[in-house]
């Protein structure tokens, strides 16, 4: 069994990828890059399932509330952060409608469940989101509520005999579930449920889980080395086939009358990560684990949740630089942003740090969340129809 708590620098990589496409697209410069997104999911899905897997096999059970901990430490000290100073800068810089939807939608981030609440109202993701300051995080709902779900399911699991085969067969039928959900919903007209729904987004990060179990494993350790080139070239291929692919709305008609692209390239995704995860020295993972992808992936946490909210925000203020200046600018503050919350925030809270020793982290963001609360309960919703704001240009 190995150890499934190495670190891989090639990993690491691809979420500087990830986090790059999803940065271009946004900002009008990269056709279909919110197929790195799909990146995000799989990967999550290898990682966790891997780190549940080797518990299983090392301590003969996983420790749910540890796990979930564990969780809460990585990932809700930045988002805390991110969510509270973006509400105060809308109040400050945004427009009515941007102030209004971000009350709005705030209760729903907080239970990490906003992407069911833009599917009970019907915001369509393609057209609706350019007033809505949290709209990005659809994708962090699901990854939460996947992590609450999942861990349960392999926990039980890995308890009986050949459970680790049977976590790979649930996976990779859970994928197929998904897949069917996903065509069948996707030929609606407003394509939100297919798109943003934790069921039918589902297949990505459980194909990665797939790649995770012993049985995948053992099959991408027989591919040798100089044979792993060519097919990682392949594989890295058909994803940016998938990321060089429809443009902003057209983006729609992938759950609209055909099935979701996205499945493909989380398959080509999740075959690529296996490979680099268990083939060692292959040039695809030198590449990946390059200095500069592997330190932008080291902050795409923060930089997803950062890049958004300040699009809207400053990107209007900007027209004067004109389009390529004024994303510049935006990518920029975005990336100081997010190694600034990374450094002060993340990492001491995560690992109980400098500032964060002991609980003090923990107190800290649970403070910071109250703030948050009273900011919300205390500012004035402004009225519906009032001031919009236009950066379809730059979709």
């Amino acid at each position: 069994m190995p150890d499934h708590r190495k670190h891989i620098a090639a990993l690491d990589g691809l979420r500087g990828f990830a986090v790059a496409a999803v940065l271009l697209f946004h900002a009008g410069y990269l056709r279909g890059g919110f197929l790195g997104v799909d990146l995000f999911f799989v990967l999550s899905g290898f990682l966790i399932t891997g780190l549940l897997l080797g518990e299983a096999a090392g301590r003969g059970r996983i420790g749910l509330a540890a796990f979930w901990g564990r969780r809460a430490r990585r990932l809700l000290p930045a988002l805390v952060c991110v969510v509270v100073v973006t509400l105060a800068a809308t109040w400050a810089w945004g427009t009515p409608a941007q102030l209004r939807f971000a009350l709005d939608d705030l209760p729903w981030v907080g239970a990490q469940a906003v992407n069911w609440h833009y599917i009970g109202e019907q915001i369509g993701y393609w057209n609706a989101s350019d007033t809505r300051v949290f709209a990005h995080l659809w994708s962090i709902g699901v990854e939460w509520q996947f992590y609450l779900a999942w861990p349960l399911v392999v926990a039980v699991t890995t308890r009986v005999r050949y459970g680790e085969r049977i976590v790979a067969l649930l996976c990779g039928a859970g994928a197929l579930v998904s897949l069917a959900l996903t065509v069948s919903l996707g030929t609606a007209v407003d394509t939100t449920r297919a798109y943003e729904g934790t069921d039918t987004r589902a297949a990505a990060p459980l194909l990665g889980a797939l790649m995770a179990t012993a049985p995948v494993r053992g099959l991408a350790r027989r591919v040798p080395r100089r044979a792993a080139d060519p097919v990682c070239l392949v594989l890295a291929g058909r994803a940016r086939g998938g990321v060089d692919g429809d443009r902003g709305r057209e983006g729609a008609a992938a759950l609209s009358g055909r099935p979701l692209p996205a499945l493909p390239h989380s398959l080509a995704a999740a075959v690529l990560i296996v490979l680099l995860a268990q083939v060692p020295g292959t040039r695809a993972a030198r590449i990946a684990g390059g200095r500069l992808p592997r330190r932008l992936g080291e902050v795409s946490y923060s930089l997803y949740l950062w890049h958004w909210p300040v699009y809207l925000l400053l990107l209007p203020r900007l027209s004067a630089l004109g389009c390529g200046g004024a994303a510049a600018v935006a990518i920029g503050v975005s990336l100081v942003a997010a190694v600034a919350t990374q450094r002060l925030v993340e990492d001491p809270v995560r690992f109980r740090s400098g500032w964060a020793r002991g609980r003090r982290g923990l107190l800290a963001v649970a403070a910071l969340a109250m703030v948050g609360a009273g900011l919300w309960a205390t500012l004035p919703a402004p009225v519906p129809g009032a001031g919009t704001v236009d950066i379809s240009r730059l979709r």
